[in-house]
């Protein structure tokens, strides 16, 4: 299974912006869709963003479409989350998932990596 590492949170205002990496330390990183989801306390994990195993496409829950971009770079074995616009209800603590496309724009992967918090607040 692929092992992922997140970074990049952090503490920011209203309106603006973070960029999360998520980090493969396997050597399959390329095999993998990876996707985003977050979880705020008290409230189901929420997805957020899926990329597919060459970056050729794309997909975003309704939340976060229009603010959020989801990239890849398999020769760095990175998957980045830019986020603009960012709200007080995206605080969260934000995961990546390595897994098959079908279970990631679902929610039904396992594969999950440490998470790395943001925190939207003025």
């Amino acid at each position: 299974q692929v092992q992922l590492v997140e970074s990049g949170g952090g503490l920011v205002q209203p309106g603006g912006s973070l960029r999360l990496s998520c980090e493969s330390s396997g050597s399959t990183f390329s095999t993998y869709a990876v996707g985003w989801f977050r979880q705020a306390p008290g409230k189901e994990r929420e997805f957020v963003a899926a990329i597919t195993r060459t970056g050729d496409n794309t997909y975003y829950g309704d939340s976060v479409k229009g603010r959020f971009t989801i990239t890849r770079d398999n020769a760095k074995n990175t998957v980045n989350l830019q986020m603009t616009s960012l709200k007080p209800e995206d605080t969260a603590v934000y995961y990546c998932a390595g897994d098959t496309w079908s279970l990631l724009v679902t929610g039904l992967t396992d594969n999950w990596g440490q998470g790395t918090q943001v925190t939207v607040s003025s």
